[in-house]
């Protein structure tokens, strides 16, 4: 089995890049002058930000391959596995790498919303490519991090660096929304295979088996993360992810309710509902009456 290195301070990450520690719980480095990651799996326990400026490299994030383009950002969040391919490195010689402790965070504004960086969960080849304008603004952030590291640590560096952290992802979440409109066409194929997806399901035994159909279970037949997928959706259609499924059971539910052979409960049971009282209650909130005040509209 491969081993795993554990990356457990910023100090550690440092030496392993050659570069000076400033502060114990972040570090920018410009990649131009830092030594090449060896060709190993890593564990980070804290989160990363990198962006690769010229076409070349690979990187393994858990089982899959991603091959850079030039202006691409990936985000690592604690815990997560990052592995360099043997013979090339992680991040060519031109880019940037940002790393920050969670304990850095705690207590500031972007501590308590640090999850709402719904791109940290991202899969590596959902990473965000940068258009040349946000590469010069992305780059700006990093130098505006690393000024602050250069100065003498007082009791404004935690607030200042913090902010010019949470000011990055802001950006980003700005940049992932241009890009995910940018590639309309593709994500338009998605909601089509989602639709697919959906229909599938309940043309199957699935529902019988294994229950209603989950965010994390159409996400991963659609080969993407289940947050990356869930974004996409709400940025689509403006219903979430769970949403659209629910949408998509209820409108299965009026279709199957005309069967007036089948009672309300066999129904519940065919949809994938362990019980017909959690039907009953997702019809009543989506559609305003009962299944069975349904089936009865037009009598």
């Amino acid at each position: 089995m491969e081993e795993i290195v554990k990356i457990s301070s910023i100090a550690q990450y440092n030496a392993l890049r050659g570069v000076t520690t400033k502060h114990p719980l972040v570090t920018v480095i410009d990649l131009s002058k830092a030594q090449p990651m060896p060709a190993q799996s890593f564990n980070f326990d804290f989160y990363a930000v990198g962006l690769k400026e010229m076409n070349s490299g690979q990187l393994r994030y858990g089982r899959r391959h991603y091959d850079y383009q030039e202006g691409s950002l990936i985000f690592v969040a604690p815990g997560q596995v990052v592995g360099v391919q043997p013979g090339i490195e992680l991040f060519a010689p031109t880019g940037w790498v940002l790393l920050f402790h969670p304990d850095l965070i705690n207590g500031t504004p972007l501590g308590k919303h640090m999850q709402d960086y719904s791109f940290f969960s991202y899969d590596v080849n959902e990473a965000l490519h940068l258009s040349d304008k946000e590469k010069s603004i992305v780059i700006d952030c990093f130098s505006k991090i690393g000024y602050e590291l250069d100065q003498n640590i007082d009791k404004h560096s935690k607030r200042l660096i913090s902010s010019n952290i949470e000011l990055l992802l802001n950006y980003c979440i700005r940049f992932y929304d241009r890009q995910f409109i940018t590639r309309d066409y593709a994500n338009k194929g998605i909601l089509e295979r989602f639709e697919y997806i959906l229909n599938g399901y309940f043309l199957s035994d699935k529902p019988q088996n294994e229950g209603l159909p989950s965010v994390a279970y159409c996400a991963e037949s659609l080969h993407l993360s289940p947050n990356y997928f869930g974004d996409l959706v709400k940025k689509e259609t403006g219903k979430s992810a769970l949403e659209y499924i629910q949408s998509k059971v209820i409108d299965v539910a009026k279709e199957r309710l005309f069967d007036r052979n089948k009672s309300a409960s066999e129904i519940a049971y065919e949809l994938g509902f362990k019980y017909p009282q959690h039907f009953t209650r997702l019809f009543k909130q989506k559609v305003g009456i009962t299944p069975n005040d349904y089936r009865t509209m037009d009598e």
